[in-house]
């Protein structure tokens, strides 16, 4: 026999903790005899559903029967009312553009170097960007309030101001791919209303290679600092800053350092042989038994973004550790007759394109240690 308005409201307040049926799927589940909680059991395409209807007795028993008989009406109209409401809840939360910013970040960090565990993709929004307009909804973002967020670095901090565009034009399609109804074009006009950058290229300090040797000897005399170990060795391999603060001894084999493509700018593997001078530092890098990290922090961490280039300021230096890809390009093209696909290969750059690329399949590693070589024996020649 089915049951149809089992409940009243006297003999719901005299029930003590348990599930009680009042027909037709609904039922009260109370969790103690004050207070409750509205259920509906439903089958949606053949599988058995629970949804919830309101607490109890803030809903009362004439209520919950109302919102029960509106549920199986959608059910029967071929609408599944759970999905329904939870698309209106989404709805009817609007997504901030900070929330949208970290699920467009968090949907791009595989494709991102460390998962972009270094920041600098959101650094731009996050300095600029999400303090003004972070908590605004995403689709209430046109080509007005991006103007207004950038229009104070866009010719200061060019650069800066251009990847904070682009990062604000991905989460608008990331924000168009979850259904929201945002302004595509928002960045394309907010780059016409603020018109041209005044872009000026600054180039990442240098040292002259003719006082690189100097500059060698100087940090071979200093105490064995990891930040110092960490310089000598970015010298010697003139190899990226993230990639040496990130070696490990797993990557090193038969005096040759093999970086994985995630680790790379070109996305490809890249062997470095090693000079000599380079794996005696390898050797002395080593302090621990387990130690993976070539040069690890006090805690086991790798160096910070910062740690090499804030020793060489700290010291008095204006170059910074990346210019001394540029100390060796120099000094390659100066004093030495190598050819440019090997000058350019011992930088990691991408030299074998197209059909070339297809058919080059060597990394001329051979050639490249004879040059690396020689460029640690400039460096440590006594001066």
């Amino acid at each position: 026999m089915t049951v149809h308005n089992a409940l009243s409201q006297m003999k719901a307040k005299s029930l003590g903790k348990g599930k009680y049926a009042d027909g037709q799927g609904l039922w009260l589940v109370k969790s103690r005899r004050e207070t409750g909680r509205w259920m509906l059991r439903l089958t949606v395409s053949g599988k058995r559903r629970e949804m919830g209807l309101g607490s109890w007795p803030d809903v009362t028993i004439v209520e919950a029967r109302e919102r029960a008989a509106s549920a199986r009406r959608r059910l029967r109209d071929g609408v599944d009312p759970i999905q329904e409401r939870q698309q209106q809840q989404q709805k009817a939360h609007r997504l901030t553009v900070a929330e949208a910013v970290q699920s467009c970040f968090e949907a791009r960090q595989a494709d991102l170097k460390n998962d972009g565990k270094a920041g600098r993709w959101l650094s731009p929004l996050n300095l600029h960007v999400l303090p003004k307009i972070g908590k605004l909804a995403i689709e209430d973002i046109d080509q007005h309030e991006i103007k207004r967020v950038l229009q104070p670095i866009w010719h200061t901090k060019s650069d800066t101001a251009r990847k904070a565009m682009n990062r604000i034009n991905l989460t608008l399609k990331h924000g168009a791919a979850l259904g929201l109804d945002v302004d595509l074009q928002a960045t394309m006009k907010a780059q016409a209303l603020l018109g041209k950058r005044r872009h000026v290229e600054k180039h990442i300090p240098s040292l002259p290679y003719s006082d690189a040797p100097a500059f060698y000897k100087w940090l071979s005399n200093k105490s064995e600092l990891v930040s110092v170990l960490a310089l000598r060795f970015l010298m010697l391999t003139v190899a990226r800053t993230s990639e040496v603060r990130f070696a490990n001894f797993d990557e090193i084999a038969d005096g040759v350092w093999t970086i994985a493509p995630e680790r790379t700018k070109t996305g490809r593997e890249h062997r470095v042989p090693l000079p000599i001078e380079a794996q005696e530092i390898v050797q002395l890098a080593f302090k621990t038994e387990g130690q993976k990290l070539l040069f690890p922090t006090e805690r086991g961490k790798p160096l910070s973004d910062a740690a090499m280039s804030a020793f060489m300021k700290r010291e008095g230096y204006v170059a910074r550790p990346h210019g001394f890809r540029a100390t060796f390009r120099t000094w390659v093209e100066e004093t030495t007759n190598t050819p440019f696909e090997v000058k350019e290969s011992a930088l990691g750059h991408k030299v074998d394109a197209g059909v070339v690329g297809a058919y080059q399949r060597s990394d001329r590693l051979e050639k490249r240690s004879h040059l690396m070589q020689n460029w640690a024996n400039y460096l440590i020649a006594t001066n």
